[in-house]
């Protein structure tokens, strides 16, 4: 017997073969019908996917055999990936390689043909092999099924190496996104309290009968509150943002549908003159929450926006088979028409100011658009400048 020789690209074959993570994994059945397949198709008792490891041979399938490994250095394998084509040996008896190799004598591997598993780097990881007990030749058909299936076997090598790598991937950008927003959550919470205390500090300033402060302190004083007020709105928005999410994690639930709008109602203070909705007496399956968010936040910002003296906001709801679809209409200032495209878009305010003189975040119609994706719904916007704006949005049933 004449043991196999290591490969000249040994060390990088062998941490190619560890990145695909194969050795050691439980049987697969894709895998099993490759050999099964095999097996039938060139006659033999006996069909294999083997890998090479620093020093076994490990079955990653095996038809017709229980063993799920045997030592490298008497595998027939071994001499195989050193080839660069099929790797035939027709009788182990007489091939001064294999004929007193253990094999021959304790399993009866007298016939074997193997094609080495090549990546796209030029390194074998294994083989997709055939044993028999008899000696034997392949036909033509044989050695090019032989060959193709091996392609294939690659193929599928490379297909669970991706999928493995885009869990991997997805999952880590899922710890990313749930620690970016615990930090979002912490240091929002954090900034509160000094921000609140600078915005009463402020207040009590110009109220203050006995200032002595100049017209021109005053104007300074004001600066002040203004950016507060403006720092407030980013962190109260980065709040509402990320805790958005955790509003998609509850269960659908059947909702009177006036319950939802009577809630908007109270949330806002709103009187019947300024907040218009028919009488609905449907009853709908949503993530009540997610759909409440969504039109708590169109709602405000019709009023946030609306520097008309009688200010007001109609909301209508129909629905067709797959959808339910809510409008949300106002009066208020309007959006340019060149900008209605980016009011969607994280941190675009479109230079818009609210009745109070403070610029808009662009955090909330962004947040608003990522709840209704994933509600399974889209959201547009048709607007006019001085008449105002309407919010169409729909949700999948």
């Amino acid at each position: 017997m004449i043991a196999p020789d290591f490969p000249k690209n040994e060390r990088e074959r062998l941490a190619q073969l560890n990145k695909y993570k194969l050795l050691d994994t439980l049987p697969e059945s894709d895998f099993d019908n490759i050999t099964s397949l095999v097996a039938t198709i060139c006659e033999v008792p006996i069909s294999l996917i083997t890998l090479l490891d620093s020093d076994r041979n490990f079955l990653k399938s095996h038809h017709g055999i229980d063993i799920q490994e045997s030592p490298r250095n008497i595998s027939f394998c071994g001499h195989a990936i050193l080839q660069d084509d099929i790797f035939i040996v027709e009788d182990a008896r007489k091939d001064i390689r294999f004929k007193d190799n253990p094999l021959v004598a304790g399993v009866n591997a007298i016939f074997y043909a193997g094609v080495p598993l090549i990546t796209k780097e030029g390194l074998a990881l294994g083989t997709l092999c055939i044993y028999d007990h008899v000696p034997r030749k392949l036909t033509e058909t044989q050695k090019k099924a032989l060959i193709t299936i091996a392609k294939q076997v690659l193929n599928l090598f490379d297909l669970r190496l991706n999928n493995r790598l885009l869990a991997e991937s997805k999952q880590e950008l899922t710890d990313r996104n749930n620690e970016l927003g615990k930090f979002a959550s912490h240091v929002s919470h954090d900034l509160k309290s000094p921000l609140a205390n600078i915005m009463s500090l402020t207040t009590f300033l110009k109220e203050d009968e006995a200032n002595v402060f100049s017209s021109e302190s005053i104007e300074y004083i004001s600066f002040i509150e203004e950016s507060a007020e403006s720092l407030k709105n980013y962190i109260d928005g980065i709040l509402i943002h990320y805790k958005a999410s955790e509003l998609l994690n509850a269960d659908k639930e059947y909702v009177q549908l006036n319950s939802v709008f009577e809630d908007i109602q109270r949330i806002h203070s709103l009187s019947h003159d300024q907040f218009k909705v028919g009488t609905y007496t449907d009853n709908i399956f949503i993530i009540k929450a997610a759909v409440t968010q969504i039109l708590i936040n169109l709602v405000d910002n019709a009023f946030k926006y609306n520097n008309k003296h009688k200010p007001e906001v109609i909301l209508k709801f129909s629905e067709n088979k797959t959808d339910y679809i809510f409008t949300v209409t106002d009066n208020g200032n309007g959006i340019e028409k060149e900008q209605q495209d980016q009011v969607f878009k994280l941190f675009n305010n479109n230079n818009q100011v609210d009745v109070k003189g403070n610029k808009g975040t662009g955090i909330g119609l962004f947040t608003v658009k990522n709840l209704v994706k994933k509600l399974g719904g889209t959201i547009k916007l048709e607007s006019e400048i001085d008449k105002g704006s309407t919010f169409t949005f729909n949700v999948a049933k």
